[in-house]
């Protein structure tokens, strides 16, 4: 009998540190089964020990470590074991997790999606392995932002899934996010399922729980964003319902935008309405429950201050009007600054460019750099392009005109503002983007979403930014993990070679036939021609299109020869690819369905195209529960239906 050992040295007791050596252990046992893994656990490096893998961050080791800008924030990984000794380390506590995750995909793990499906653990026999790796982040920010109708499993999964393929930050909105799971447990469009009454209070159980599951990981933290215009003076700031009844009361009245001679909530959502920037006891009521929520909240790296979630609708008051939008917003948050710093505050605070703020201030600038960190959101865009192809702008730039703002959907035109804003701030920045929020949904392959994402990444550094921040859906997995797989990749790698990664990826979910999968689906991202132009609503409204598909015999050719592909893997293949041939079986029943709508819809059969849609939605509810971890199916229904225009 072969005896195979490994012995651990966990350094310190850092709880992120620790959870890296369970990780390690858990994997490693189920790589090889038969594998003895003992843990010993001391304050620093022993060197009287022998054969053993040091996993945390040690004195010893900080010079095998590669250089970063600020080692609290930007993840350096070092791994260097040979016959059963060396180290796994890294620039900070969360390094050394994304270095144990990094080993092991050494050995042969992936992870092609969230949640236990997506694992591709080898069994094999450990034995003589060697890895030597020294890797620097591309960039500091990589991460996902809650969106889209999700249960609490579907956010701890992607909270899990962020370290294993890299990325390093979690963005929770609103200070309670009560409107995504609202939209689960309500079942806002599935008929089938009984409506499940969800409290604040239960949200912030949720809440609660899932910030220990970031801490655990070490993951940055970042927090809230949309509220702050609604939750200081006493209005729930959690949902876009304009259904419900607010009182104004004549306090809050006189704080809200005058607007049209009138003060009162826009569109009846508490959430979208500006406020009155210029008055003092405005921004004082802001910034102190802003203050007080960072010294109740210590755990939260990074605070985003927003506005309201919508533009036109600012304030046209006698003194609002002396100053843009941009100004005021640049006075109240060096005001909060001043409030930080005098309670000895370290929270970063992120500021938005986006909307109405796309215009950059013309008066006031941020007096503390440091403390902010510039979030670009052009949630208008046009999709299916890349940043570097668009850095020229030949025109002018619209001036700023209060409430009467035509927001550009070209990516020139939100550039040359981003370089605007950048030439009076030179700090920590990334993007706020919405690839996998609405547009994902356009691209039925994935394979054009996944290039543009990937691009896109690879360009941030071309346009200045540091990072990114994935605005998005929790379940964007239907068909594939590809598009957030690249994603992740290239934030990590901004060189990483897109092809090569697309194969490996295709390969470990799908198995031998994997090449095939990537074709197939390949082809139907070049037939389909739906995802280049915006995806807002607004957007989709304004686009003027009457070709949906490139040959529609030239698909549906191509679905019928891939449908005994499918059904050659869901018999012959191993079990630990077969879901993912499941999950492609019910894809290519979904885009069967889909090419008939889209011929309705060229063919100005809107009625009948209409009921196909909506009879579509149907079967994908009735079979929610098998789709319910890859696919959003409430955001699916509403991003084609206005995209098509069949309202």
């Amino acid at each position: 009998m072969t005896y195979r050992r490994i012995r651990l040295g966990q350094i310190g007791h850092s709880k992120v540190i620790h959870f890296a050596v369970q990780e390690l252990v858990s994997y490693l046992k189920q790589i090889d089964r038969e594998l003895v893994i003992d843990v010993l656990q001391t304050t620093a490096i022993q060197t009287s020990f022998e054969h053993i893998i040091w996993v945390g961050i040690d004195d010893r080791l900080a010079a095998d470590v590669p250089k970063v800008e600020r080692t609290d924030l930007d993840d350096a990984v070092a791994i260097q074991v040979e016959q059963g000794h060396g180290y796994i380390t890294g620039s900070n506590e969360r390094s050394v997790l994304l270095a144990a995750y990094r080993f092991l995909k050494e050995l042969g793990c992936e992870w092609v999606r969230p949640g236990k499906e997506g694992e591709r653990i080898p069994r094999k026999y450990i034995e003589n392995v060697k890895v030597c790796i020294r890797e620097v982040a591309s960039y500091r920010h990589r991460g996902v932002c809650i969106e889209g109708a999700d249960t609490y499993e579907n956010v701890f999964d992607m909270i899990d899934y962020l370290p294993k393929v890299g990325m390093n930050e979690y963005f929770m909105q609103f200070l309670v996010p009560k409107a995504f799971f609202e939209r689960w447990y309500h079942h806002e469009s599935n008929p089938y399922f009984e409506e499940e009454p969800i409290s604040r209070e239960e949200v912030q159980a949720m809440l609660n729980s899932l910030e220990q599951e970031i801490s655990k990981r070490g993951l940055s933290y970042h927090k809230t964003g949309h509220g702050w215009t609604c939750e200081p003076f006493g209005i729930d700031g959690t949902s876009w319902d304009g259904n419900s009844h607010y009182e104004v009361t004549k306090e809050i009245k006189e704080c809200l935008a005058e607007v049209d001679g009138k003060r009162e909530f826009w569109n009846n959502i508490p959430l979208n309405t500006q406020l009155c920037y210029s008055n003092p006891k405005v921004r004082d009521k802001m910034t102190d429950a802003i203050t007080d929520y960072c010294k109740k909240n210590p755990h939260v790296d990074v605070l985003h201050v927003w506005l309201a979630d919508d533009g036109n609708n600012h304030c046209e008051c006698t003194e609002c009007v002396k100053k843009c939008p941009a100004d005021w917003y640049m006075v109240l948050l060096n005001e909060l600054d001043v409030k930080l710093s005098a309670a000895k505050l370290n929270t970063r605070i992120v500021f938005l460019i986006y909307e109405d703020l796309l215009w950059e201030p013309k008066q006031e600038k941020l007096e503390n750099p440091e403390r902010f960190i510039l979030m670009f959101a052009p949630i208008n865009r046009t999709y299916g392009q890349n940043y570097s192809d668009h850095l020229s702008f030949d025109e002018e730039l619209p001036p700023y005109i209060r409430n009467q703002l035509k927001l550009p959907d070209s990516l020139a035109q939100n550039l040359a503002h981003l370089r605007r804003w950048q030439a009076g701030f030179n700090g920590d920045s990334f993007a706020f983007e919405y690839h996998l929020m609405w547009a994902h949904v356009n691209d039925p392959g994935y394979e054009y979403c996944a290039r543009n994402l990937y691009d896109d990444v690879r360009d941030l550094r071309v346009i200045g930014l540091n990072g990114m921040i994935s605005c998005q859906v929790q379940r964007s997995f239907f068909p594939t993990g590809l598009p957030f797989y690249m994603m992740a990749a290239a934030l990590w790698n901004r060189e990483c070679d897109y092809e090569s990664k697309a194969n490996a990826y295709y390969e470990v979910a799908y198995g031998e036939d994997g090449t095939l999968v990537h074709q197939y689906l390949k082809t139907i991202s070049e037939q389909v021609l739906l995802y280049e132009g915006p995806a807002t609503a607004k957007g989709c409204a304004e686009m003027n299109q009457t070709r949906f598909c490139k040959d529609y015999a030239e698909l549906r050719g191509v679905l019928t020869a891939f449908r005994e592909t499918i059904q050659r893997n869901l018999v012959a293949t191993e079990d630990v690819v077969k879901e993912e041939w499941k999950l492609l079986q019910m894809h290519h029943e979904y885009i069967s369905e889909l090419v008939s709508i889209l011929e309705l819809k060229e063919q100005n059969k809107e009625r009948e195209a209409k009921m196909k849609l909506y009879a579509l939605l149907d079967t994908l509810c009735r079979n929610e529960f098998r789709l319910q971890k890859t696919m959003d199916i409430h955001n699916a229904f509403k991003c084609l239906r206005r995209r098509l225009k069949l309202i």
